[in-house]
């Protein structure tokens, strides 16, 4: 039993080949991520994958989209409510909305990638 663990301890930290792309990336940027079945089972796989098919990861993609949802929606109209209820739209809000955005989107792909990374 320790054998198995030390040898997949061994497998999870060693950077392996691209299953994206083929590419073998330095150490430190290779992930492991979490790959649902393809034929709808509970089953789970792990992937490797580079930064660049990494960020693209469909399951860190739906994840990220949905907290950047949540959580941007609060905070437009935490920050910007009074000018949306007040109907005094300005300028600077074409940028500050999008951004407000991106945030937690950019947040929570860093956070599902650091916790893959091997």
């Amino acid at each position: 039993m320790a054998d198995t663990q030390e040898s997949l301890a061994q497998n999870i930290s060693k950077p392996t080949a691209c299953d994206g792309c083929g590419h073998n990336p330095k150490k430190g940027w290779s992930f492991a991520l979490k790959e649902p079945a393809a034929d709808g089972a509970e089953t789970v796989s792990m992937t490797h994958k580079c930064v660049g098919c990494a960020i693209q990861h469909r399951p860190t993609l739906r994840r990220s989209l949905i907290v950047a949802l949540v959580v941007g929606t609060v905070l437009t109209v935490l920050n910007q409510g009074d000018i949306f209820f007040a109907g005094n739209w300005q300028d600077p809000l074409y940028w500050k909305i999008p951004l407000t955005y991106s945030v937690p989107f950019c947040v929570a792909t860093y956070g599902a990638l650091s916790n893959g990374r091997n």
